[in-house]
């Protein structure tokens, strides 16, 4: 069966998350329905290293479209044909067909792993876990190795005299554990880290409660089977009794095994982060935030029994004021785990002598100083007693908002390198990271942020920006004062600074327009010119400032002279200050140029590559028909945006 007909077969759980996969930008979900036979017979892998392929590829593709188009015309299928059509102008990739084909691939990986998950889930309720299927995975491997352990634990308990066989079944436990703790939890916690700056990760911890509670069951049940030998020992026993004489080793095993797996079980869902935080991890004194406890071991009967309190790190000392005891409970999970939610809770700075720091002062600034929140609970039941720590990743504590910004280049650059997630030390002895890592980073923050990451040509850009022309980008390293502290060649800003100045404007004024590919943003002057010279009078493109501090962005069009010569126009960067007064789409609008003599006119013809201006903007326009009706002035307002923009 076709990959797309499975999908459409799934529970509605999985077809939430290919709708959530669709919701990206790339594919849109009409084409991928109504061309699914084909896109799943192409060779998208070779395409992505192959240009010719991708090209043709990328050619069959528009064609498809048009055939579609043409059939919901002769349909009157208004709104299909309205789609399509649109579909396939935003399909820009004449000069990146590559791109297409990779981007095509990641959907349809996505689409794979949905249906895996979906497939892995159905075999675990149905106990129908075929061996072969899953000696090349190791998930399902996992959930064959479950199975195995439940039942062994029933055969078991089942003939006291197998006794010798409980020290192979803590085998098993203990290999699984280690599975567990060793591999599933710290991915999980390393896809954590990830996610809070930015990575579309799936930080899902269903499954491992699943598993977590598992073995702990079986656990539980081989640890009240030995309690049952010890009160048949009371009642009969005899010299050489095997039971007397392995019993107490087979007790301690088990309590061990169980300890060691309630310790690990105890996590951070999520992570702390204040409402209007630039992102996790980075929290201001005196304004709450919020932080949710998890244990991977799901005992209805412990509801609301376990009480979980909130402490700092001594590094400096904080008082945490707010409900910072709270019970674990089911009641707080939309999918009944035992959860302790933390939703009001403030940090306080302790005043003392001197700078307010402990004993481990190192010399850092506020915004380096790294910190740990705690989270003790203790575990009692059927006579077993553990204390539990959960710890949070390091987070950053400012006391002004304008500390923010700095604070949360710290959080990337720890959760980007960091091996281990409790160094508080880490900026001390501060690592580099090498490009493919910062790359990926910066990416995720606009991806998060406006659900458009950069493409591979906005990050060659950026590479250039940072590095200057080399054959290759994967060798190049960036320190941490590079990025954070000292500022760009020619400016009075650091990169970071530069950077999310432009991701702050982008979320702010320009979302719907990144989100669509209009604006081409990370593109040098050089390569700008390159583009626009071979384009047709009026061509235009949208790009980032280099010049600007908080976030700039300008536009590029092309002329020729009498003699055919082309000649790059290009204005002073439109700012914060500019597009709070009126929205970057009527700029490009309205813009004209005012000279003596001369009627005044808008230079802006075609979108880059040749999308007519209109075409590409008008959706956006307040008011699209021209009426009488516009409530802005916006000719006397261009006509002074205009006059304050000087060519450059």
């Amino acid at each position: 069966m076709a990959q797309w007909e499975r999908l459409r077969q799934l529970h509605s759980v999985y077809q939430q998350q290919l709708d959530e996969l669709y919701d990206r930008d790339g594919l849109p979900m009409d084409v991928r329905y109504y061309l699914a036979a084909w896109i799943e017979k192409q060779e998208w892998e070779r395409a992505v290293r192959d240009y010719d392929l991708a090209m043709v590829l990328f050619q069959v593709l528009l064609d498809n479209l048009d055939t579609q188009h043409s059939r919901f015309v002769q349909e009157e299928q208004f709104l299909l044909k309205h789609n399509i059509r649109r579909y396939k102008q935003n399909f820009q990739y004449q000069e990146q067909p590559c791109t297409l084909a990779s981007t095509i691939l990641w959907f349809l990986q996505k689409e794979k792993e949905i249906l895996e998950t979906a497939e892995l889930d159905m075999q675990v309720k149905l106990l129908q876990v075929e061996p072969e299927q899953m000696e090349t995975d190791s998930q399902k491997d996992l959930e064959r190795r479950m199975a195995g352990l439940r039942n062994e634990v029933q055969v078991c308990l089942s003939q006291t005299t197998m006794l010798s066989n409980l020290g192979k079944l803590l085998d098993r436990s203990e290999e699984l554990l280690s599975v567990l703790v060793k591999k599933e939890l710290l991915e999980w916690q390393k896809r954590q880290q990830k996610a809070c700056i930015g990575a579309p990760d799936n930080v899902c911890l269903d499954q491992l409660e699943n598993w977590f509670t598992c073995v702990a069951v079986c656990l539980f049940q081989v640890r009240e089977f030995l309690s049952k030998l010890q009160e048949l020992m009371g009642k009969l026993t005899y010299p050489n009794d095997p039971v007397k004489a392995q019993k107490p080793v087979l007790q301690s095993r088990v309590d061990s095994l169980l300890t060691e797996l309630l310790k690990s079980a105890f996590v951070v869902e999520t992570q702390p982060s204040m409402p209007q935080g630039k992102g996790p991890l980075v929290l201001r004194t005196n304004v709450q935030f919020s932080v949710k406890t998890r244990l991977l071991v799901k005992f209805p009967e412990l509801n609301h029994a376990m009480r979980v309190t909130v402490s700092m790190s001594r590094y400096r000392r904080f008082n945490v004021l707010g409900s910072n005891s709270k019970a674990l409970n089911m009641a707080e999970s939309q999918t009944g785990g035992m959860v302790a939610d933390f939703r009001h809770l403030t940090l306080k700075e302790q005043k003392s002598g001197g700078s307010g720091k402990g004993v481990n002062d190192i010399s850092l600034s506020v915004t380096e100083e790294l910190h740990i929140i705690y989270f003790d609970t203790v575990f009692e039941m059927k006579g077993l007693s553990v204390n539990l720590q959960a710890a949070s990743l390091p987070v950053v504590v400012i006391s002004n908002s304008s500390q923010q910004q700095s604070a949360w280049s710290s959080i990337l650059w720890f959760n980007m390198l960091s091996q281990d997630p409790k160094d508080i030390t880490f900026f001390a002895n501060c690592p580099a990271a090498m490009w493919p890592q910062l790359g990926e980073m910066l990416s995720w923050q606009f991806l998060s942020a406006t659900k458009r990451g950069l493409e591979p040509e906005q990050l060659d850009m950026i590479a250039y920006k940072l590095f200057g022309k080399q054959q290759n980008y994967d060798s190049c390293k960036m320190t941490w004062s590079r990025f954070s502290k000292e500022n760009v060649p020619n400016a009075n800003f650091t990169f970071w600074v530069w950077f999310d100045g432009i991701l702050v404007l982008v979320k702010t004024y320009l979302e719907n327009l990144w989100r669509d590919g209009s604006i081409m943003g990370f593109v040098s002057k050089a390569r700008e010119k390159t583009l626009l010279k071979k384009k047709q009078t009026g061509t235009f493109l949208l790009r980032f400032s280099e010049s600007v501090r908080d976030g700039g962005i300008t536009f590029s069009w092309v002329e020729y002279s009498p003699t055919g010569e082309p000649d790059v126009k290009s204005v002073q960067p439109f700012t914060k200050v500019d597009l709070s007064q009126i929205p970057f789409h009527e700029i490009i609008r309205n813009f004209q140029i005012f000279e003596a003599e001369n009627v005044p006119e808008n230079p802006l013809l075609y979108l880059y590559p040749n999308t007519p201006k209109d075409e590409a903007f008008g959706k956006y326009y307040t008011d699209k028909t021209g009426g009488e009706d516009t409530q802005t002035p916006l000719p006397l307002l261009m006509f002074q945006i205009s006059c304050s923009k000087k060519f450059v």
